[in-house]
């Protein structure tokens, strides 16, 4: 088992989980600066809003987790803040961080069909990093398999939990979203072939596809009533993304993203 802590600076232990997450977020506000002035803007509209959004988004990840946990949280106050040990949820440090941009987007009069195009690929890999994390802390895993053959030895060591090895859905997730970012990578890059806004109706819609069907084989799912709320979600994204497309094509107006 591989020790959740990577190292200590006197009282201070430096989890992996935080790692996992800035290195996905370094990376992502790299990308992102990079791709800003294609697209008019500039890397400080970058820098500027994950300063502000960053924070926020944990903040808002975290909320959402103990909300849908409080039968839980309401009897362990002392553990609300401990987002060490996990506890996040990735569609509320979405929604939150979306909140936030457009907030942002009105008072700098940035275009934010625009500026969400330049963070969804990102948002993709920061993701795809930031699971690796669950990977360390032993959750975000699915049922109960009698073996892990196909992993190396590393991933199967660390699925063996409580005496059985468990599915690797963050690992699922993490590939599904790689996978993600490197055809809208390459894809965008195509003259006239996506219309602005549509790099964020992709991300929409191949994320919650991924989501809705790897969601389904997690034993830890956030619950509404009998239902996995992340799945309810991931419907009502697929279901905007389409919709936005459709929209955006019958809108001669709109540009496409490469000219």
């Amino acid at each position: 088992m591989i020790d959740p802590i990577a190292f200590k600076i006197g009282p201070l232990a430096i989890h992996w989980y935080a790692i996992c997450i800035m290195l996905g977020l370094f990376l992502a506000v790299y990308l992102a600066s990079k791709e800003a002035p294609r697209k008019n803007l500039t890397s400080d509209d970058i820098i500027d809003f994950i300063l502000i959004a960053f924070p926020l988004a944990i903040i808002g990840a975290r909320l959402y987790y103990v909300i849908f946990e409080w039968s839980y949280y309401s009897q362990h106050l002392n553990e609300l803040f401990a987002i060490w040990n996990g506890g996040i949820a990735i569609y509320g440090g979405l929604i939150t961080g979306a909140i936030v941009l457009f907030i942002y987007s009105y008072y700098k009069v940035i275009n934010p069909i625009t500026f969400l195009d330049i963070l969804a690929p990102s948002v993709m890999i920061a993701q795809a990093i930031g699971r690796w994390g669950n990977f360390i802390n032993q959750e975000a895993y699915g049922k109960i398999v009698s073996h892990l053959d196909y992993l190396p030895a590393f991933i199967q060591k660390q699925m063996f939990i409580d005496g059985h090895y468990r599915t690797p859905t963050f690992l699922y997730e993490s590939l599904w979203n790689l996978i993600g970012f490197t055809i809208i990578s390459i894809v965008k890059r195509k003259k006239h072939f996506l219309k602005e806004g549509e790099l964020l109706a992709f991300y929409l819609i191949w994320y919650g596809i991924g989501r809705f069907i790897i969601e389904g084989m997690r034993t830890d799912s956030l619950m509404f009533y009998d239902f996995r709320v992340s799945q309810l979600v991931s419907v009502v994204l697929i279901i905007f993304g389409s919709i936005f497309v459709i929209i955006r094509r019958q809108m001669k107006e709109v540009p496409y993203y490469q000219k």
